[in-house]
């Protein structure tokens, strides 16, 4: 590790060595040397040629093909300070190594074709990686949603106390959001297409010269490559590039994530703090430098800090997608090395730590079950005023003597800091006619959370296990976290 200069935390600390590939210099360049060979083979396959003769042989195919991994970084590093060129740098340095094949690398294309259709490789290969971890983080809180299934807990709104849910329940909410994210992902991903090969202004004129004008020829050059290169088409028309709305459509899906792990990551931290439940805490963790006792959600925190960056990040391919002027410029460059590969590293950190605390989320059911206990009185009212009407009571003048012992329950406990008696002040009214026993006989939390378990049944049964079903082969993933 150097310390002498700055290095990015997302390689350092979050991101998985995975993703870090798919954006590595080795995964770029040998991808330009995969598209100059199929550029090259496409050429020769389509009976490019000079007065007769191949302009192109398999002979300098193979050629070409035994040098795409053995890339000569120092050859291309030295060329692009003489030319201030790097995808000509590499044309140079591959030319080095394959001499007879020199004079035909990069025939007819423009610098984007090994750039734009690298980008859209890459991306490709990067969402496949986030769809295999969301799915992972997906079959996570089902499991857990499946074994809290009827586990009562206090729901909120505004979070304040509201009817009771249950914690496998609200798993299905943070489970739900993430599934958004994964139909928004697999369309966008299926919906990728290579630049191919069109020119500096997407107009195909040097594949006019070369080909003598050929119309028919021209039209497979395109499709030759997208499936040389496993793709099922090329965009139909572009400028110079791809359209950078492409961009924006993935920085958008990685938003999209970081939008549900950054709500599910709040909860959990509230929950944290009620104690109720707890991310996973390591023996020798140490929660804080000073207070040597606490168990801060760390990893809930940074899901929340990454997935803002995030967020944020997404606005950088959308500035540039409307900014472009024309067939090209070439100020999204820069902001495009930043933003695309450090949205997927961050994204890619998130589910790590969604796995990762999903995984060993610890529940305190004694702590949830008194929390809910406390307030189960003023919710069970409705039922007792039922019971009360059974036993010959009015409904109306019952309903205000619930809201006036309610009022002073609830000034017992905020004001006086006492218990919740309130079930002890409706058994002490006689026009109630109900024990004490009898009153507490309606405290049974199952009794108030409505549908919840049922729900969560369905859910996982229509909506999870086919998702689970159709991605088998991708389930397994652990996450591993560094810091």
């Amino acid at each position: 590790m150097s310390t002498d200069r700055y290095t990015s935390p997302l390689s350092e600390r979050y991101a998985s060595k995975e993703m870090q590939y798919i954006f590595s210099q080795d995964m770029k360049f040998t991808t330009w040397r995969k598209l100059w060979i199929a550029l090259a083979e496409t050429e020769m396959e389509l009976g490019l040629s000079e007065n007769g003769k191949p302009v192109i042989t398999q002979e300098q195919i193979d050629e070409l093909k035994a040098h795409v991994n053995d890339i000569n970084y120092d050859v291309a590093k030295e060329r692009e300070k003489l030319v201030r060129h790097d995808v000509m740098s590499h044309v140079y340095a591959y030319g080095q190594q394959c001499p007879k094949a020199a004079g035909i690398i990069h025939l007819g294309a423009t610098s984007c074709y090994v750039g734009d259709n690298t980008d859209i490789i890459v991306m490709r290969e990067a969402l496949k990686l986030v769809h295999k971890k969301l799915v992972n983080v997906i079959a996570e809180l089902a499991g857990f949603a499946e074994k809290y299934k009827d586990l009562p807990t206090l729901a909120f709104t505004h979070f304040q106390p509201a009817q009771p849910t249950t914690v496998g329940k609200r798993a299905t909410l943070w489970a739900q959001e993430f599934i958004m994210d994964l139909e928004d992902l697999e369309y966008v991903m299926g919906s990728l297409k290579l630049l191919g090969s069109k020119g500096t202004t997407g107009t195909q004129a040097s594949f006019l010269e070369l080909f003598n004008g050929d119309q028919e020829t021209i039209d497979k050059i395109d499709p030759t490559i997208a499936k040389k290169m496993g793709f099922e088409e090329c965009y139909a028309v572009s400028g110079q590039t791809y359209s950078r709305k492409v961009d924006t459509r993935v920085a958008n899906i990685l938003a999209g994530i970081a939008a549900s792990a950054h709500k599910m990551s709040n909860d959990i931290r509230l929950l944290q703090h009620l104690k109720e439940v707890e991310e996973p805490f390591e023996k020798n963790q140490i929660g804080s430098s000073a207070m040597a006792y606490k168990r801060n959600p760390m990893r809930s925190e940074r899901i929340a800090s990454l997935s803002r960056y995030v967020m944020i990040d997404a606005l950088n391919p959308a500035i540039t997608s409307a900014t472009q002027w024309f067939e090209r410029t070439l100020d999204d460059s820069a902001n495009k090395r930043l933003s695309i590969p450090e949205g997927f590293l961050a994204i890619d950190g998130i589910l790590d730590l969604c796995l990762n605390v999903v995984d060993g989320l610890v529940v305190y059911d004694k702590v949830i079950t008194k929390r809910l206990m406390s307030e189960l009185p003023f919710m069970a009212t409705e039922n007792i005023m039922m019971d009360a009407v059974k036993n010959g009571g009015n409904r109306q003048e019952l309903h205000e003597k619930i809201r006036t012992l309610s009022m002073e329950a609830g000034k017992n406990v905020k004001q006086e800091g006492k218990e919740n008696n309130l079930l002890e002040l409706i058994a002490a009214d006689p026009e109630f006619n109900l024990t004490i026993e009898e009153l507490q006989a309606t405290m049974d939390p199952s009794k108030y959370v409505g549908r919840a378990p049922i729900q969560v049944e369905k859910f996982l049964a229509n909506v999870v296990k086919p998702i689970l079903d159709k991605n088998k082969e991708e389930l397994g993933v652990k996450a591993e976290i560094n810091v």
